[in-house]
């Protein structure tokens, strides 16, 4: 009620006096050589309305200053940053929280009661050192984990848009030290923001992106096979088989860890479906080792091949009046492939059969007889070999060759010795 520094109030006495203000490491920024200024009761905390310690700072280079927001009171008692009133924990607005925690809010809204109910609060913050949070805050939640933020996000500390340049007025040119671009569009939920109803956790557009989000995230379901016990660990790093080991064993017995270096992964497999099942559900987007988030599959199955091509095409019903399949050939003089249009079961006809022209010539006399050879055959041969062999033997009487014949080279001279 008091916000006069002029006047002596009987509230003058719980003004606020700090020293260092609570931030998160977004607002901080990234330079660890930052200076402050700091104004002793310079503004009014925007929830409880009453004087603190105003500390004023550039989080970086080509960023807006920023400043304090809130008293620190109002800040631990609901575990947020001074200036953008995110949760110190997880980075997540407060009804993003308070719905994963199912916490509800019992902050009273009218002056009289918000400064009453601040001033207790305060004295037990005072006797425990301690926010009123830290119990639900220290208890694992699944939810918050896949939201929260793993690194700082700078982008949040950079200037505002310039208006002038918006309407074409701006004359600094490089030295303006607002954003030269197109600002956002004003029908965009996130273009209205209210630091009350951030703090209060109600109607604030941020978290209502982040719950849709929450709601279409991607589960990781157990494969159909039984036999799968292995989980597909990526996106290691620098992380050892020890590492590894050493977080995944609490989920069950592990029976070997596979390292793939080049890949950046490793399997882990486990002696029972039920803890690779248990090792998934904890770890799947929320593992966070070595300041990587990890990304978590399941195997798949080593003894069995792949799925055939064959196996996802659809069974549809034959279409009235086509002929059915083709049947195979039977007589098959012309090499067709099967499917082909089949052939009658009938000898070849006349004019595909080549009638001999001659003849094969006589033998010439030769002085003398040439070993003949005979064919090999093996011992165990069966009937149609005694059968193949005979025709073979009919057929040595027909081949013949061009020395063979009589009217060429020497055996035209022995014919004529024979004449006289």
């Amino acid at each position: 009620m008091a916000t006069s520094k002029t006047t002596n109030t009987y509230n003058r006495q719980n003004w606020e006096d700090a020293d260092f203000p609570i931030l998160c490491q977004t607002c901080l920024g990234d330079n660890p050589y930052i200076r402050m200024t700091k104004e002793k009761y310079g503004k009014e905390c925007k929830i409880c309305s009453r004087p603190f310690t105003v500390f004023r700072w550039c989080p970086g280079a080509r960023m807006r200053f920023k400043k304090t927001e809130v008293c620190q009171t109002c800040s631990k008692l609901k575990n947020v940053c001074q200036t953008c009133l995110l949760d110190l924990e997880y980075g997540l607005p407060i009804q993003v929280r308070d719905a994963a925690l199912k916490l509800k809010d019992d902050l009273p809204k009218s002056d009289v009661n918000k400064e009453y109910y601040i001033q207790n609060m305060e004295r037990e913050l005072q006797r425990s050192d301690t926010g009123v949070l830290t119990n639900k805050l220290n208890e694992p939640n699944d939810l918050l984990m896949r939201l929260a933020r793993t690194a700082p996000y700078y982008k949040r500390n950079r200037p505002h848009v310039c208006s002038f340049w918006v309407k074409g007025e701006c004359r600094r040119g490089e030295e303006c030290p607002y954003r030269h671009e197109k600002p956002t569009d004003p029908e965009d939920p996130l273009a209205d923001q209210n630091i009350k109803d951030r703090y209060y956790g109600v109607n604030d557009p941020v978290a209502d992106k982040l719950l849709k989000r929450a709601a279409a995230m991607p589960a990781l379901p157990p494969p159909e096979d039984k036999t799968i016990t292995t989980l597909y660990i990526g996106n290691l790093g620098n992380l050892t088989e020890q590492d590894i080991r050493d977080h995944f064993y609490q989920y069950g017995e592990i029976r070997s860890v596979s390292l793939v270096p080049k890949q950046q992964c490793a399997f882990v497999q486990y002696t029972s479906r039920a803890a690779a099942e248990t090792a998934a559900e904890k770890t799947f987007n929320k593992l966070i080792l070595g300041g990587r988030r990890l990304t978590i599959k399941w195997g798949r199955s080593q003894g069995r091949a792949g799925p055939s091509i064959t196996t996802g095409l659809e069974a549809y019903e034959p279409v009235p009046g086509l002929p059915g399949a083709l049947p195979e050939l039977s007589n098959n003089f012309f090499n067709l492939e099967p499917g082909h249009i089949p052939l009658p079961n009938m000898p070849p006809p006349p004019s595909l059969i080549v009638p001999p022209m001659f003849g094969p010539p006589p033998m010439p006399p030769f002085f003398f007889n040439p070993p003949q050879m005979s064919a090999y055959v093996p011992a165990a041969a069966s009937s149609s070999t005694v059968t193949s062999e005979a025709a073979v033997g009919a057929s040595k009487g027909t081949v013949h060759y061009p020395s063979q014949d009589p009217a060429r080279l020497g055996a035209t001279q022995l014919h004529a010795d024979r004449q006289e």
